[in-house]
């Protein structure tokens, strides 16, 4: 079967021919259909991310396919279901044996490409935003990064949520995109002030940050008193320094958010949130955006797409041959 592998930190992954994997006790083996992509790859492949898997790997960190091959002991999955799954990589391959236990079924009416886009993405806002931030309705929410994979999925739920949404992005193009998921308010971190702009909307009660850096220090100073920040990442490249001064003077609490880590240490957290997204999603009221599809022998231009930010919402890698 062939797999996107990385051989070498720093260096570009290759596709390869490599065995059938088989199951081992408590797993399950997926045809994969499709793989959604996310800034966290790119992040393994130079080997910062959080986790460092042993050489050689294979990238993909959520994935949706039928099911195989059983393991021992697997209970409540039976072959050819349809299923998505966080397997923290092994999802850009034409098969791929997981945690029985971090598998979910997909509704009927979700395609393959839209499960690969909605775990991390819908999961990591939705957690974020309801079990994190205790988002209220009416609050004033800012989303940096808006038309990301996760930024876009942070607006759509944060209006579902009730909240009054301010959406900063780069360029016309990619505001637009965030205007159609919902957002109240448009920033273009490109040429405006951000704390100046928020402030002009009343301030943010609740900020969503995947992004880092310079946005972060102005979106702290556009607070509101008892704001929240959740920090989900630092897509710029820079990790900001936090003024102690001023998250107290103002009651602000910064917060940390890494969805994948409440799969080791309390995964109800992450069950919960999917079983009301995806109960959302078959009333119909989240819809996952997807801006590119390409096939796996063109998975390293997917990853291109993602590191000079041409994407806007998710790179989905589909399973051919």
């Amino acid at each position: 079967m062939r797999a996107l592998q990385v051989l070498e930190r720093g260096q570009p992954p290759q596709l390869r021919k490599i065995e059938m994997p088989g199951p081992e006790k408590g797993q399950v083996r997926l045809r994969i259909a499709a793989c959604g992509l996310n800034f966290a790859d790119l992040l393994m492949i130079t080997g910062q991310y959080q986790e460092r898997p042993p050489l050689p790997f294979t990238l993909g960190l959520e994935a949706t396919g039928t099911v195989d091959t059983l393991g021992q002991d697997v209970r409540g999955l039976s072959i050819g279901d349809r299923v998505a799954v966080f397997g923290g990589g092994g999802g850009l391959a034409e098969y791929g044996c997981f945690d029985a236990r971090n598998c979910i079924r997909l509704p009927d009416g979700m395609p393959f490409q839209e499960g690969a886009a909605f775990q991390v993405a819908y999961g990591t806002s939705h957690v974020a935003l309801d079990h994190k931030a205790k988002l209220r309705p009416d609050e004033t929410l800012l989303v940096l990064g808006a038309a990301g994979g996760v930024g876009l999925a942070a607006v759509e739920i944060g209006k579902r949520m009730g909240a009054v949404v301010i959406a900063c992005a780069r360029g016309a193009d990619r505001l637009a995109v965030a205007k159609a998921a919902g957002a109240d308010h448009l920033i273009d971190s490109e040429d405006e002030d951000i704390k100046e702009r928020v402030k002009s909307f009343g301030g943010a009660d609740v900020v969503y940050d995947p992004v880092g850096g310079h946005q972060f220090t102005a979106a702290l100073r556009a607070c509101n008193r008892d704001a929240r920040i959740v920090v989900i990442g630092f897509a710029s490249g820079t990790v900001p320094p936090i003024p102690a001064n001023i998250i107290l003077v103002k009651n602000i609490s910064v917060l940390g958010m890494y969805w994948g880590g409440y799969l080791a240490f309390k995964p109800q957290v992450v069950t919960d949130s999917l079983k009301a997204l995806l109960a959302w999603y078959d009333q119909g009221r989240l819809t996952p955006r997807i801006s590119h599809v390409l096939p796996l022998e063109r998975a390293s231009d997917a990853l291109e797409l993602l590191r000079s930010r041409q994407s806007t919402g998710k790179v989905v890698v589909t399973m051919s041959g």
